[in-house]
């Protein structure tokens, strides 16, 4: 973001793509701390996201995650995972466009089922994917990918590539100058 406040860059995509992981990953090349808010929203509910499914019902996560996310894009500097779901509220949505439009960089990470699918593993508790998790998760894609599209500055795809490869092409765009350690880094990671 261009003012001095705000996230550095925001991933979103999908469960499976890998945000959690490329936000640890980017923000240690970085220098700056990493927020994800799911961890958020489970400090808050004191219990885990499927916990907060099952017990409390999608409405109530919804609303904590909107309030993660409204939290975070105002006081984290680093780099920030949203939940996959995250950009489905009107209110995250139209928050993103601001921070956009303000100079923030929202990154997609972009995955087919088939890297998706490995990644999640599909015989997790996964409350959005339980019945047939394949057929569900194309489907939360399917719904999803136009405002994942709509949203994001740039668009990684993160198939058959290392979380330091997928890090190192947002670093690049952020027009971060690699180190001779982090371009080490990425060659030992490919």
């Amino acid at each position: 973001m261009t003012s001095s406040t705000g996230p550095r860059v925001v991933l979103i995509g999908p469960p499976g793509c890998g945000k959690s992981t490329v936000a640890g990953v980017l923000s240690e090349r970085l220098g700056l701390a990493a927020r994800d808010t799911d961890t958020d929203v489970e400090v808050v509910a004191g219990k885990s996201v499927a916990d907060v499914f099952l017990e409390d019902g999608e409405p109530r996560f919804r609303a904590l995650e909107r309030e993660a996310v409204t939290q975070a894009l105002a006081v984290h500097e680093g780099v920030l995972a949203l939940g996959g779901g995250a950009v489905l509220d009107e209110y995250t949505q139209a928050a993103l466009e601001a921070y956009a439009a303000a100079g923030g960089v929202v990154v997609f990470l972009d995955v087919s089922l088939a890297h998706a699918g490995p990644r999640v593993g599909f015989n997790q508790a996964r409350p959005l994917l339980l019945g047939n998790p394949r057929a569900k998760w194309q489907a939360l894609m399917d719904g999803r990918r136009p405002v994942y599209e709509r949203l994001a500055t740039l668009r990684v795809l993160t198939d058959a590539r290392t979380p330091g490869q997928v890090a190192h092409e947002i670093e690049t765009a952020l027009g971060e100058a690699p180190s001779a350690a982090r371009a080490d880094t990425t060659r030992s990671e490919q």
